[in-house]
């Protein structure tokens, strides 16, 4: 008995262990959130902090496993990273009305990458694609 329950322990302990604790949906509503600060930011600093939290978030969620469509989702998020860039370069330059262009981009990116990840409706599941 002590040996079977010792092979139970050795057969889920690498489940534990290898179990991902980076919870990408949690992490995508926080970035939405830096997003959401970021637009209605109306003060150079605030923009700043804002835009800084959301490019990091987006670094972090590179990191993330994605089940479907992983390359393209990592071509996504490396797109609205460069788009974030410029939106903060161009504010720095040349206020925050420059940067609004680029934001506009992000939210049309996002729309198109999240699609990726949709779950199918239900004549899909009956008939696929």
């Amino acid at each position: 008995m002590k040996v079977f329950l010792c092979l139970v322990a050795l057969l889920c302990a690498p489940s534990i262990f290898a179990s991902d604790d980076f919870d990408l949906e949690a992490h995508m509503k926080n970035m939405g959130l830096a997003y959401k600060h970021t637009v209605e930011a109306t003060q150079l600093p605030e923009f700043n902090t804002a835009i800084d939290e959301f490019i990091t978030l987006l670094k972090r969620s590179k990191s993330a496993t994605f089940h479907k469509e992983a390359e393209q989702s990592l071509q996504g998020l490396d797109k609205v990273i460069i788009k974030a860039e410029l939106a903060k370069r161009l504010a720095n330059e040349q206020g925050l009305d420059a940067a609004k262009e680029p934001l506009k981009a992000i939210d049309g990116l996002r729309k198109q990458y999240h699609k990726l990840h949709e779950p199918p409706g239900f004549w899909e599941l009956l008939f696929g694609k």
